[in-house]
């Protein structure tokens, strides 16, 4: 099990009793059946691994080879995650199913954004401005101020943390991306999307419902045109 990234810029960054941490590391690794990276740290380099990456700070999988690597992203990850993945492993020998990014696919399957209380907001276009306004206090959607949830998978929503108590977006803070690779330097304070793309119900309903309408009415229209012609035929056939 391996919390933090290793360093291979310099031999003497986190050298312990001679040993560089790669060394450590290859060392750890060399007859473990699987390897357990614990946060964004071990699991993609995090902020240590962020642009310009001093210390040319890696995560485990770019350093371990031949070994199967589960990585049980966060910053940190959540206790319940990192438990589950440990008991899995201890009750049935084997390592969990994973998606693409070497992640349990138990607990990272689902976006943030699809388990958030907030999301019927986002669906609606109501949306907090800045963090001290009317909107805010409502508890509408946290996108427009740097939420990454749409984007970011986790099970942040469902098990939360402090046994259950509470989570970013609960507290009032929009989801960082944590548990996405380079979340530090795709950070939603600097990039994110400049305008939203939600469905808008309260604020486009008679567009929506016109659009409705009209395509309701091109499809009674050409329904009748096909019902004609089809008749049409068949009296044909019948002469």
């Amino acid at each position: 099990m391996i919390e933090g990234s290793i360093p291979v810029k310099n031999e003497a960054y986190c050298c312990i009793n001679g040993k560089s941490a790669k060394q450590i590391v290859e060392e750890a690794a060399k007859n473990a059946k699987a390897v357990i990276a614990w946060g964004n740290c071990a699991a993609s380099g995090c902020v240590q691994a962020a642009n310009p990456n001093p210390t040319g700070a890696k995560p485990a999988h770019k350093i371990i080879k031949g070994k199967p690597i589960i990585n049980v992203q966060g910053c940190p990850p959540i206790a319940e995650v990192m438990a589950g993945v440990v008991v899995h492993l201890l009750t049935f020998g084997r390592i969990p199913h994973l998606d693409s990014l070497g992640r349990p696919k138990a607990f990272y399957s689902r976006r943030v954004h699809d388990s958030c209380y907030r999301r019927a907001n986002f669906d609606a276009g109501l949306f907090v401005e800045t963090f001290d306004d009317e909107n805010a206090k409502r508890g509408y959607c946290l996108y427009k101020v740097g939420c990454r949830g749409p984007s970011t998978y986790n099970s942040c929503g469902i098990i939360k943390w402090n046994e259950g108590t509470s989570y970013p977006i609960q507290s009032g803070h929009p989801c960082l991306g944590c548990s996405e690779e380079g979340f530090w330097d795709n950070s939603p304070f600097y990039k994110r999307e400049p305008t939203i793309k939600a469905f808008g119900i309260e604020a486009t309903a008679d567009q929506i419902g016109l659009a409705v309408g009209a395509a309701t009415a091109v499809g009674i229209a050409a329904h009748a045109v096909t019902t004609n012609i089809r008749k049409k035929k068949l009296i044909e056939n019948e002469e």
